[in-house]
């Protein structure tokens, strides 16, 4: 049996799926151990899971709730170039002190979340092997893929690539400073230094929870990329207290947008006067964020809660409104329901591109978010039949792709042989 280790963001979007898959390691008898910082820490309890603290003293207790107290209030380019530069931050952090976590704690093999491209370096310089885990939308760069920041479609035209190629190094260059990071280790342990972010995946296997059909067409992925679907386990999480004695038994929308760009108060009462008159019951969560107090004067009077048990509700829903994270996109996929999203930042616009692509839903822009553009959106997606038969579509090809226990199959074959997990499909 293998110890693993696990980096993520202290985010619910990546630690949900992170803990999903460690306890479905830890249920074959391997022994996981996640490495963060202390408001990661219930998450981690509530899975069952081992935690390993770093950097106490700079990160204590609350300081991501101040983070995202921030980043809440964001949207757009601000919240990506934030988001950005608290990463550089944290690949700081992880660089400096996951080296001796790892040394002390003996653990033998790590589950790297894609985003935290730094800790390629450590498992490198400590030598030990690691897996790959793409929680958000799948970053491996390819020209003929829109960026994962722009609500852009899939394109063949020669302008189409260009206009990528051009984001994407726009992109590159406000995410170097991350990259001198890195390399600065780089130079110190003596490792050749990385000028891509291709360098810093694993040889040996990149899962990704989206399913293949939730994806762009792809060309240039390399053969050990495996689409196994969402990774999702509602036993580990956080048990939420929920008034199941107010739902009314109209049919159920679902609001949510997730714990970090949660903020955006003008949102949540658009979507109500969006859904005011409608013949169903809306619930919203607020992520957190605001008291529900705060909106209790809604428009239409939804049931407003802090915290909803989402996986439970969803089972109910008939739509799902919400700011395109990609953990509320599969779980609402998973269960047949349509979406109408308002991509917010990071990768949701990307989300919300693939979410007209495979006619699941409709997306509304925050930049340009309306009650009557909601409501417009909200009316059709719930009337005309092919959203939520394109919904069911997803459905049955997530709960074929595998899931955790797919993705526990290629982690524990990667680290037992040494060798890359070659995926079945050609791209």
């Amino acid at each position: 049996m293998t110890h693993f280790g696990i980096l993520c963001p202290p985010s619910a979007g990546h630690l949900n799926p992170m803990t999903a898959l460690g306890r479905e390691l830890q249920r074959r008898g391997h022994r996981v151990t996640i490495l963060g910082i202390l408001d990661a820490r219930c998450y981690v309890q509530a899975a069952g899971l081992e935690f390993w603290a770093l950097a106490e003293s700079e990160f204590p207790l609350g300081a991501i709730a101040k983070m995202l107290d921030q980043i809440g209030k964001m949207n757009g380019i601000a919240a990506l170039v934030y988001s950005i530069n608290a990463y550089k931050k944290s690949a700081t952090v992880v660089l400096r002190t996951v080296p001796k976590a790892l040394r002390e704690s003996g653990v033998e093999a790590l589950l790297l979340d894609e985003t935290q491209l730094e800790g390629s370096t450590v498992a490198e310089f400590v030598q030990i092997p690691f897996v790959t885990v793409s929680c958000a939308l799948t970053l491996y760069p390819e020209d003929k893929i829109p960026p994962f920041f722009t609500t852009w479609s899939y394109k063949q035209g020669w302008w189409a690539l260009l206009r990528n190629q051009l984001a994407m190094s726009v992109l590159r260059r406000f995410a170097q400073p991350i990259q001198e990071v890195v390399n600065e280790y780089r130079r110190q342990w003596n490792l050749p230094l990385q000028y891509t972010s291709c360098e810093a995946y694993s040889k040996l296997a990149i899962i990704s929870q989206q399913p293949i059909e939730f994806e762009f067409p792809r060309h240039k992925l390399p053969q050990h990329f495996h689409f196994t679907g969402p990774l999702y386990d509602d036993a580990g999480r956080q048990k939420v207290n929920f008034p199941y004695d107010k739902l009314n038994g109209k049919p159920l929308i679902y609001a949510s947008l997730g714990t970090v760009q949660n903020q955006l108060q003008y949102i949540f009462h658009d979507i109500a006067k969006a859904c005011e008159g409608l013949d169903a019951q809306l619930i919203i969560s607020s992520g957190g964020a605001l008291e529900p107090k705060t909106l209790s004067n809604l428009p239409g009077e939804p049931l407003v809660v802090k915290y909803a048990p989402q996986l439970e509700l969803l089972k109910k829903a008939s739509l799902t409104i919400t700011h395109a994270g990609m953990n509320t996109t599969l779980e609402s996929l998973s269960n047949g329901v349509p979406i109408v999203a308002i991509p917010i930042a990071n990768d949701q616009p990307g989300v919300a591109a693939r979410i007209a692509w495979t006619g699941t839903g409709e997306f509304v822009p925050v930049a340009s978010v309306s009650v009557s553009k909601l409501r417009t959106a909200i009316k059709q997606v719930l009337a005309q039949d092919s959203f939520k038969q394109n919904a069911l579509r997803l459905q049955t090809a997530i709960h074929r792709s595998g899931g955790i226990s797919r993705a526990a199959d290629i982690v524990e074959q990667a680290i037992v042989t040494g060798k890359p997990v070659l995926s079945h499909l050609k791209y």
